[in-house]
């Protein structure tokens, strides 16, 4: 019998030492917090029903660090959950909370890295460690068709974690390319620095929501 790896890493989770230690140090100032990696969400359907898995870069610090589910608690979930309902991804009412009773259909939320980095910058070991989450993540979902990543270096480490070469995926925002049996959407990530320059629009965003719905709706 074949033991597959973890798709979701220990709440203690040791294999990165500095974030190991950030977190530690925020579960003595903030002990409400959810401070720990924080795993993927899924749809009450459960993972057989998931053809859409969006990768983020990492939680952040007062949000899905504090809240335990990704997205939740920070501008760029604001942004993402009101696209996903729209477009038939997920249904309810988004309240930056994890209790909000908002649904995902057919859809999965993870981070390429789990637990939160210090200025929301992990450096390039953490990102390579946190693969071996990231691949048993994508290999969990048999019906998967679309992979959404959220930025370069989410783009990055999925395209690796589907066994691709970077230099043959360049990030694109709004690029679609099939990659390890999925197709590949990219888009900027939904940033709230992001946004505020202009880098990402809500237009932009939205394409690129529509282009995925159009894909899923032809397969």
């Amino acid at each position: 019998m074949t033991v597959l790896p973890s798709a979701e890493p220990d709440r203690d989770c040791p294999l990165c030492p500095r974030l190991h230690g950030f977190i530690a140090e925020w579960r003595r100032r903030e002990p409400s917090w959810f401070n720990a990696p924080v795993p993927t969400f899924l749809p009450p359907a459960g993972e057989d029903s998931v053809r859409l898995l969006i990768v983020g870069l990492a939680p952040g610090l007062r949000g899905a660090n504090r809240t335990g589910r990704p997205f939740t608690g920070d501008y760029a979930g604001d942004l993402l959950y009101s696209t996903l309902i729209s477009h038939g991804f997920a249904r309810g009412e988004f309240k930056a909370r994890p209790d909000d009773g908002l649904e995902l259909i057919d859809t999965a939320i993870t981070n390429a890295v789990r637990c939160v980095p210090p200025e929301n910058k992990p450096v390039g070991a953490e990102i390579s460690t946190c693969r071996t989450f990231l691949i048993p993540t994508i290999a969990r979902f048999p019906r998967l068709r679309a992979v959404l990543v959220l930025g370069s270096i989410a783009h990055q480490t999925t395209v690796r974690a589907l066994g691709g070469r970077v230099a043959a995926y360049p990030f694109k925002h709004g690029g679609q390319l099939p990659a390890g049996g999925v197709t590949l959407f990219s888009s900027y990530h939904c940033s709230r620095y992001n946004t505020n320059t202009g880098v990402l629009t809500e237009a932009m965003f939205i394409k690129v929501f529509s282009d995925i719905s159009k894909f899923l709706r032809e397969e």
